[in-house]
């Protein structure tokens, strides 16, 4: 949801700020009087691509920043920002972070969507509908369809592994021969797991076993043998406890030595058992280096790891094992591929099934909204028609999508070749109210949605707009009084004339209000049309 929306320097635009309500916001002027640029600005913080012809004539950047409430449960926001200046680049900043323009679209563009006349709707997407049928149908059409998709992997995974044990199957000549001589060699040392890790950590002790057992003794002479380290600790410990006596001083001094006297006698013990312990054997010494090496040979011959070296010979025994019993594996994976394939047959029909049933529903649902905007007997018709195995894929079996027949006696024909704008626009507001918190958006920004629109059309309008604000933030550009007075925040888009023309942006409401709509009435503010304006606006609850 759109929380806030500053906009500066952009089109005829030099500051603006939008701050929507979360339901019905309007926005209503003159035309020509620069409401487009407003929509641009949320183009931009959608994503969408920027154009330097965008900035205002004579500034070096326009900046549109927003913020916004990612899902009901967001209670802190993010706030994005988007620069483009007057040479074309784009800078775009997320929570005072740096960020890309994809990320943007990620980040906001999946939350609002721009519905226009001019804009490419999903509605004139056919592979948008089926999804538009799902998210409506909720979990009777997603857990056929979680099942379907979860077969629909395992027969994929299954032909995969099929066609690589046929491919080996077929394998001849040197590859099967260097697989053969890579088992044989890695056979013929047969190095075991951890094996080389310890060697590391072993051999270099052995290596220099009789230097350390050296090290250790000369170190334990120089501390315990006579005149060591410890007959000359010992002595000064004896005066100093003689003399303490004396001063207390000298005989806490023979204590703290007492205590490095302790240290010391337990090190040189220490180092006698580290000298003990090492078992110098020339003979096993020659052994594991000999081991390290042969290991070695098969890292720079198959590694560079050890884990390469494991891993080439599964690879090569696979190879040969697929070979010698081709006949009985490939078997084995036709069985596979043919039991996934009726798995997911079955789930296709339970897919389609489910579909089958809520798209003429969704159709109907969509049907009676169509009836409230006044389109006569105008229908949405659900069309699946299953495809070849051959072109399934993830989303489904079958090519799915909403037909468009304007009369009962009428052939349904594709939205985008017959319906007109005016149409597709009612179309599409009806589909959105019948969809409600289904279609994943939070903001549904309308323009032009009624476009050649009066009468008792208009107010059926302003009464669809208003349900669908129940369930989303809709923001709603207009030329209609009658949508105008339903609005919980309404803003006027002016120009005022001057060398480079200026448009702003101004909320109204009370006699402000009154005074708009009249005009939007009669072109003026005769008694007359205030009163007919105050009266539209009690009538709805605004005043």
């Amino acid at each position: 949801m759109i929380d806030e929306l500053d906009v500066t320097n952009l089109a005829l635009i030099r500051s603006a700020a939008l701050n929507p309500c979360a339901g019905l916001t309007v926005l209503t002027g003159e035309t020509g009087a620069g409401k487009t640029a407003l929509l641009s600005a949320c183009k931009l913080l959608m994503g969408e691509r920027a154009d330097s012809s965008m900035v205002r004539e004579g500034e070096s950047a326009a900046i549109v920043e927003g913020r916004i409430f990612e899902g009901p449960h967001d209670t802190e926001g993010c706030v994005v920002s988007r620069r483009v200046g007057s040479d074309g680049r784009s800078r775009v900043k997320i929570d005072g972070t740096l960020a890309s323009v994809r990320e943007l679209g990620e980040r906001v563009g999946s939350h609002i969507d721009l519905c226009g006349q001019h804009e490419h709707q999903r509605l004139l997407d056919p592979a948008s509908h089926v999804s538009m049928v799902d998210a409506w149908a909720k979990e009777t059409v997603s857990r056929p369809l979680g099942a379907y998709r979860g077969a629909f992997a395992r027969a994929r995974e299954a032909a995969a592994e099929l066609a690589r044990v046929e491919a080996a199957s077929r394998t001849q000549g040197s590859r099967l021969e260097e697989a053969r001589f890579a088992v044989e060699r890695i056979d013929e040392v047969d190095p075991q797991p951890g094996e080389l890790e310890e060697l590391e950590e072993t051999l270099p002790r052995a290596e220099h076993a009789e230097s350390l057992i050296s090290t250790a003794y000369d170190a334990d002479a120089a501390l315990s043998c006579e005149q060591g380290a410890l007959d000359s600790l010992n002595t000064a410990i004896a005066e100093l406890a003689r003399m303490g006596s004396v001063d207390a001083k000298l005989a806490r001094f023979a204590d703290s030595l007492s205590e490095a006297a302790i240290t010391i006698e337990d090190v040189a013990a220490d180092l006698r058992r580290y000298a003990h312990d090492i078992d110098f054997d020339p003979e096993r010494l020659a052994a594991a280096q000999e081991r390290m090496a042969a290991l070695k040979g098969l890292m720079r011959q198959f590694g560079p790891h050890m884990d390469d070296v494991f891993a080439r010979r599964a690879e090569a025994s696979e190879l040969l094992s697929l070979v010698d019993d081709a006949e009985a594996r490939v078997r084995r994976a036709q069985e596979a591929r043919d039991a996934a394939e009726a798995d997911l047959a079955q789930a296709a029909r339970a897919l389609m099934r489910a579909r089958n049933a809520a798209g003429p529903k969704f159709c109907r649902e969509v049907g009676k909204q169509m009836m409230r905007l006044e389109m006569g007997r105008a229908e949405l018709v659900w069309d699946a028609r299953e495809l070849p195995r051959a072109q399934w894929t993830v989303d489904g079996p079958a090519s799915c999508e909403l037909l468009y027949r304007s009369g009962a006696g009428l052939t349904p024909r594709p939205l985008r070749r017959i319906a007109s704008g005016g149409e597709l626009s009612r179309v599409m507001l009806a589909s959105k109210v019948v969809l409600g918190d289904a279609d994943g958006v939070d903001t549904l920004v309308f323009d032009e949605v009624d476009a050649g629109v009066g009468g008792s059309v208009a107010r059926a309008l302003a009464s669809v707009l208003a349900d669908l604000s129940v369930t989303h933030q809709v923001i709603v550009v207009t030329h209609l009084a009658q949508v105008a007075v339903m609005g919980e925040k309404h803003y006027v888009v002016s120009k005022r004339d001057g060398d480079i023309p200026e448009t702003t942006l101004v909320p109204v409401e009370g006699e402000d209000r009154v005074t708009e709509i009249a005009r939007m009435l009669s072109g003026d503010a005769s008694r007359a049309s205030l009163d007919h304006a105050r009266q539209m606006l009690a009538e709805a609850g605004r005043l």
